[in-house]
């Protein structure tokens, strides 16, 4: 039995596997990609990627290359039993990118590939892993081969991605805690929609009624893809999806009883309901576990697509600067802290949302009385697009995140090297950033002898933000986050020295 030694082995190339790979290459990791699927059996789903998710794909390097092929969302109109309550603005500011995308999955999954490729990497394809143990100073996977023999990878991680039914959770013991969603189910097709509303290739319509929450979201290429939530018994048999269903569906949803739909190409149909399940922990020794292995709920709007590289982004940095030496394996562990708490809390969030929780008629009455007024408030409309957009998303309470430290560093224009720009294109993902604000001196003699990749850039921003506090020092991690915010020089140093080792190579190594 062959036996091959690389750093990271990532069973799972769907969206997170793929931008987790992406982000160690970066770093310089070795890493070995495997899918037990072949190249040809994609899925053609569709999906939303949202502004978080968008600034991770930047990261990676390939956001434009969404941006062509995706549908930018401007709005979402809401109707509740018929009505037009309101229309919700989905741009967002405090980002280089304030649209979220309609794509393709197989889009996302050909993008990130193609990305993969460039950085020195590439997919195993019909590669299975039969087997995971993991040792203290190791792991080993077992790996089955369409043609040739069974080989045994020796790695210093392994890292599952690879679903709900993840072999690597189950190696390592990880308890995956959580069940069903009751009396919820799902059907969805993707099609053009003649009805009385207008299309609007940038916009999303959501439909309330009772004990229906319907939405339609454009598609690449045209057509839309529709959505029905509907209260139904546990024991209602899973049955394929029906083009005469769906109408009736969005014929109950928007009072239109000249509702027509015309499958698009390839013709797609879906019924599911739903598990609410999270990994006890995402780490046990040298093993990790991202995407839906670590988590799962309702994927509806793009969240598990959108959480999961969140989480891939999140986790690479960290495992690359494991790797490399730079840093202590407990820094992993602000890994499964910091992600089941974000899982946890977009969790919750989708069980609250209006579109997975069909509402009885009081509440549908309370909707068409308040929505309007909710979604006409500026400090209202902004909370509900910041929370769709996952910028609110922050790191508050981890072991990472000291004084002032968490928050997403939002961007903003900013002086630097004598001329306006973008904050967020002077940072990077390779490395921290130490903004001295004001031309407060840094620390250099602390970076110095810090092997963590630390770049140092003097800013002044053109307007007053509480991220960017006047004559003060602002630690901003590769993923965006802030790690901490001080006037005191010595206590950057201090935050380096307990997240960094003394054995690592220098960065660029």
């Amino acid at each position: 039995m062959a036996q091959d030694e690389c750093d990271v082995v990532i069973v799972g190339a769907g969206p997170t596997g793929l931008a987790l790979a992406v982000g160690l290459r970066l770093y310089g990791v070795r890493v070995r990609l495997l899918e037990k699927q072949d190249s040809g059996k994609r899925e053609a789903r569709a999906g939303i990627v949202w502004h978080r998710a968008m600034e991770v794909l930047a990261d990676l390097g390939c956001a434009e290359r969404f941006v062509e092929e995706g549908v930018a969302l401007d709005s979402t109109e809401l109707f509740v039993q018929g009505r037009t309550v309101g229309v919700l603005d989905l741009t967002a500011s405090g980002t280089r990118w304030p649209n979220p995308l309609s794509i393709e999955q197989d889009a996302v999954e050909r993008l990130l590939a193609e990305r993969l490729r460039e950085v020195g990497g590439a997919i195993e394809w019909s590669t299975e892993a039969t087997a995971v143990r993991v040792a203290e100073d190791a792991a080993e996977v077992e790996v089955r081969h369409a043609d040739g023999p069974p080989q045994t990878l020796r790695c210093a991680w392994v890292v599952g991605c690879e679903g709900s039914h993840s072999l690597v959770r189950k190696a390592a013991g990880l308890p995956f805690d959580g069940g069903p969603r009751r009396h919820l189910q799902v059907a969805q097709i993707n099609a053009k929609v003649d009805w009385r509303l207008p299309y609007h290739g940038d916009r999303t319509y959501l439909l309330l009624d009772k004990d229906l929450s319907l939405g339609c979201a454009p598609r690449p290429g045209g057509g839309y893809r529709c959505f029905a939530f509907t209260r139904e018994p546990d024991s209602t048999p899973l049955t394929p999806v029906t083009v005469e269903e769906m109408r009736q569906l969005l014929m109950r949803a928007s009072h239109d009883s000249g509702v027509w739909l015309t499958p698009t190409l390839p013709e797609w149909t879906n019924r599911a309901r739903f598990q609410d399940r999270f990994a006890r922990s995402l780490r046990s020794g040298r093993a990790l576990l991202a995407g839906d292995s670590a988590h799962l709920w309702a994927p509806i709007g793009g969240r598990g697509l959108n959480t999961g590289l969140r989480g891939a982004h999140n986790l690479a940095w960290k495992l690359a600067s494991v790797v490399r030496g730079w840093a202590p394996p407990e820094l992993l562990d602000t890994y499964s802290t910091e992600q089941r708490r974000t899982a946890l809390r977009v969790m919750r969030r989708t069980r609250r949302d209006v579109l997975e929780s069909p509402g009885t008629r009081r509440v549908l009455l309370m909707m068409r009385l308040v929505g309007r007024h909710v979604l006409g408030t500026r400090w209202a409309a902004d909370r509900i697009r910041g929370r769709l957009a996952d910028l609110d998303l922050d790191h508050r309470g981890s072991p990472l995140s000291a004084h002032g430290g968490g928050d997403r560093m939002p961007d903003q224009q900013v002086w630097a090297d004598g001329r306006r720009q973008s904050l967020h294109a002077l940072l990077a993902y390779q490395h921290w950033t130490l903004l001295s604000v004001g031309e407060r001196p840094p620390p250099a003699p602390a970076l110095a002898s810090c092997p963590l990749p630390v770049t140092v850039r003097a800013v002044s921003p053109t307007h007053a933000s509480r991220h960017l506090p006047d004559h003060c020092l602002v630690l901003v991690r590769p993923d965006l986050h802030i790690a901490l915010q001080t006037r005191r020089p010595e206590e950057v140093t201090a935050y380096l020295e307990r997240w960094c080792t003394r054995t690592g190579a220098a960065p660029g190594q």
